[in-house]
């Protein structure tokens, strides 16, 4: 896949793109999470380079969603899908489905929606995807305790570029390695002619650590890990809620997270906790051991009567002799008791073993003093030794989780995967339980288009457009419960007419909403939908008020390139009358429908002018009509379902035959039960008007 040629992909955005694993893979799944891992992308942008390569993939063109009403419908039908969401991943993956006139497409999406309508959405598995968000880099990695060497300027190269991890240095000798070795706690050494070689401190000779830098840098693998641990975790609850197949050894998994602390040291390991407790509290156990013995020895000497001859204190003071050598000569016993206890006190505080507590011993000289100081040598010798002892052992552990979690990357990250896009089907399945949703069937022609010869058709000879049953609008700001079902079908032109707020524009957006669902490859709301594949949806929605010479102009000029290239269109239009005055508009939507019928377009125009038009029109148009059954207590009671081939009656005229009837009740009632109107013109009234409307 040539990533420059995706829609908005430039060299910059390819190059980052370029740094995935397996971008292809990626986009061709639109898998976002994975896109947005790449430098500098974030989810916004990679749902639309996804949107971007699947089109590319499925050679589709774009521009479904013709006109803003259709796109407003799209924006619509898609924020109640990522309503029902959990993760930000999720509602950012539902933008890369949108409607398509492409069979491939439409047949992906809908392969994975009739999976997803099958998923259980209890409290337990949505509780769990709270916790899930998509894995994030793990970031620069910097060992500073760890170095690698080498004689030769090539091979450095080499290791600076195989394992920035760590510092490399270039040694001429032996001797250059053993200085290495005391400035960090492991020297790696890339050159075979040191093997043998001896060197004090921690001097590793791996010829092939470039090879497989995992071993020399475990801290690369396990950033991974200790980056997403939380993730992680919350992904292997949302496989064990949702009762998923996972895609790695979930104890495994978890086992190796439990050794594994945020910051990428290996928890739960005791030694490793004694040594870092060690190194961590040196200076502090050291402090208070010369206490321990400063005040054991002040103790000595408030208890102990010392009696110094006048001869043998002149001799003192002439020697020079100051409170050592007095407590040398008076208090030894005590002196040596006190050391021993300051000693005794730094090895038990820090648990020191048999050979960091020789180190440790050393730190209070057996020579007496006042007070009694630790030796400052001493002790950064045993701080250098604990630190030494630590990083080993912390490298020995890193090495053998990283081996243990190796295996496990590449199914951790499926894992969560799977967890995230687990989130989009239950929002697909939510969404469709909701609204009574059903997957639709799309019927196919044998001539792909009218103009191959003749209107199109299925394979029984029926013509081809849009079928609907049992339809609700989920564009409607009601309950489901509240909304009537609405049967619909056109197959090639029709004029839609009706009372007012009888539905109308209810059942555009209907039709609509099913058709632009339909074509995401996602189920509708509706018991069962029969539709052909559009190549694109014209909606217009009702204009405000009549439009200037120049917005007409425009407006025309629209329907008359949709007239010329309309075949496999499906056009909606609401009210378009309202562009200009009653007459003139009456002849202009004729013309549209003419050429719409013949260049095998599907359209539904909503219209209070569909007598005046079907008079206009030169042929039989089609008229169905939304029926208003009366009025009752002042409401309107209607038949949401269009009639076809039926001019629906006006509001105005069913008021009128309101009063038509209350009147002859009237007259009925005035002249004893003749209902002669004698007397009463009301009725004659009412009767004349309601002739104007046959």
């Amino acid at each position: 896949m040539d990533l420059e040629s995706i829609p908005g992909v430039g060299e910059k955005t390819a190059r980052a793109l370029e740094a995935l694993d397996e971008p292809e893979r990626a986009l061709r799944r639109g898998d976002v999470a994975t896109i947005a891992t790449a430098p500098g992308i974030t989810q916004g942008r990679a749902a639309r380079i996804a949107r971007g390569a699947i089109r590319q993939e499925h050679d589709d063109p774009g521009g479904f969603l013709a006109t803003d009403r259709a796109r407003e419908v799209y924006r619509e039908v898609l924020g109640l899908l990522k309503e029902r969401t959990v993760t930000d991943y999720a509602a950012q993956r539902l933008e890369t489905i949108y409607p398509s006139p492409r069979r491939s497409r439409i047949e992906d999406v809908q392969a994975f929606a009739r999976e997803a309508i099958d998923r259980d959405d209890d409290d337990a598995v949505l509780e769990a995807l709270e916790g899930l968000e998509p894995l994030r880099n793990p970031g620069d990695v910097r060992v500073r305790e760890r170095c690698l060497a080498t004689t030769d300027a090539e091979r450095y190269s080499e290791a600076k570029e195989a394992i920035p991890e760590l510092s490399v240095e270039i040694v001429e000798n032996a001797q250059g390695l053993a200085e290495l070795a005391r400035g960090y706690s492991t020297v790696i050494a890339l050159d075979e002619s040191f093997a043998g070689v001896t060197l004090e401190g921690d001097v590793q000779v791996k010829p092939g650590a470039l090879e497989n830098p995992a071993e020399v840098v475990p801290e690369r693998p396990l950033a991974f890990f200790a980056r997403n641990r939380d993730r992680l975790q919350a992904a292997v609850e949302v496989h064990q809620a949702a009762d998923l197949e996972p895609a790695c050894d979930l104890e495994a998994l978890e086992d190796g997270l439990s050794r594994l602390d945020e910051d990428g040291t290996v928890a739960g390991d005791d030694e490793l906790d004694r040594l870092t407790t060690a190194v961590d509290d040196l200076d502090a156990a050291a402090s208070a051991a010369e206490s321990v013995a400063n005040d054991r020895l002040r103790e000595a000497i408030r208890e102990q009567d010392v009696t110094i001859e006048g001869s043998d204190l002149l001799s003192l003071v002439e020697r020079g002799a100051g409170v050592d050598s007095l407590l040398s000569r008076e208090l030894a016993d005590e002196y040596a008791a006190a050391v021993e206890a300051a000693r005794e006190h730094l090895v038990d505080a820090l648990d020191l073993d048999q050979g960091e507590s020789e180190i440790a011993r050393r730190a209070f000289s057996d020579e007496p003093a006042f007070p009694v100081e630790r030796d400052k040598a001493v002790v950064s010798r045993l701080r250098e030794e604990l630190t030494a002892a630590k990083e080993r052992r912390a490298g020995r552990l890193k090495r053998e989780l990283a081996a243990d979690l190796a295996d496990q990357r590449e199914g951790a990250r499926q894992l969560v995967r799977d967890a995230l896009e687990l989130d989009v089907e239950l929002a697909i399945a939510r969404f469709a339980r909701e609204y009574e949703c059903t997957m639709p069937e799309f019927v196919e022609s044998e001539a792909p288009r009218a103009s191959d010869g003749g209107e199109a058709t299925t394979e029984s000879g029926d013509p081809i457009g849009f079928a609907i049953e049992g339809g609700q609008s989920p564009l409607l700001d009601e309950p489901l419960e509240a909304i009537d079902p609405v049967d619909y079908e056109v197959s090639n032109v029709a004029l839609l007419s009706g009372v007012n707020s009888g539905g109308k524009t209810s059942t555009l957006d209907l039709v609509a909403g099913v058709v632009v669902l339909a074509h995401m490859g996602l189920p509708v709301p509706a018991e069962r939908v029969r539709l052909q594949r559009f190549d694109d949806l014209h909606y217009h929605a009702k204009t405000q008020g009549t439009l200037d010479a120049g917005a007409f102009e425009s407006t025309v000029r629209e329907f008359a390139d949709l007239a010329q290239g309309g075949e496999g269109s499906l056009v909606l239009v609401d009210e378009l009358e309202s562009i200009t005055e009653p007459g003139a508009s009456a002849k202009i939507i004729a013309g549209i429908l003419e050429a719409l019928s013949e260049n095998g377009a599907t359209a539904v125009f909503v219209s209070h002018l569909a007598g005046e038009i079907r008079e206009m029109a030169d042929y039989d148009v089609t008229v169905d009509g939304i029926e208003a059954v009366g009025l009752v207590d002042g409401e309107l009671e209607v038949n949401r379902s269009p009639v076809k081939d039926h001019l629906a009656r006006s509001t105005p005229e069913l008021i009128v035959e309101k009063l038509a009837d209350e009147a002859r009740d009237d007259a009925v009632a005035t002249n004893g039960g003749a209902p002669d109107g004698e007397g009463d013109p009301e009725p004659v009234f009412y009767d004349r008007l309601l002739e104007k409307f046959d």
